[in-house]
């Protein structure tokens, strides 16, 4: 059964291949997903590694969890699942047209200020 790894802490010029063969010495790699930002493209310094089995995953972490690669200390445990986020689509619980205390929403006040 595949083991899903958190792999922390990474140097920002890592790259799929160099985790593939870092974690292919201790098993079968299954998967490699390097986490990018969407505005930048450019990694977030953490990845998920899929392992074939469990015992590889066990090796692989109790052999490079906290191990110098790269000028890091990597952290590597295994994933747990993603949690539950809000969305951001439609204010939560509130009451539908209930939109928070805001004030009166009154215009008032005329646009310009007249001061010269």
């Amino acid at each position: 059964m595949n083991t899903k790894l958190f792999v922390g802490n990474l140097s920002y010029s890592a790259t799929e291949n160099d985790l593939q063969d870092l974690f292919a010495q201790y098993g079968t790699v299954m998967d490699v997903h390097l986490v990018l930002d969407r505005a930048t493209g450019r990694p977030r310094g953490f990845a998920f590694v899929t392992m074939a089995d469990k015992e590889a995953a066990d090796a692989a972490t109790q052999a490079l969890n906290g191990k110098d690669w790269e000028g890091r200390s990597l952290t590597v445990n295994e994933a747990r699942p993603r949690e539950e986020r809000p969305s951001f689509g439609g204010g939560g619980n509130r009451p539908r047209g209930d939109r928070g205390d805001r004030g009166d929403r009154g215009g008032g006040g005329g646009g310009r200020d007249r001061r010269y």
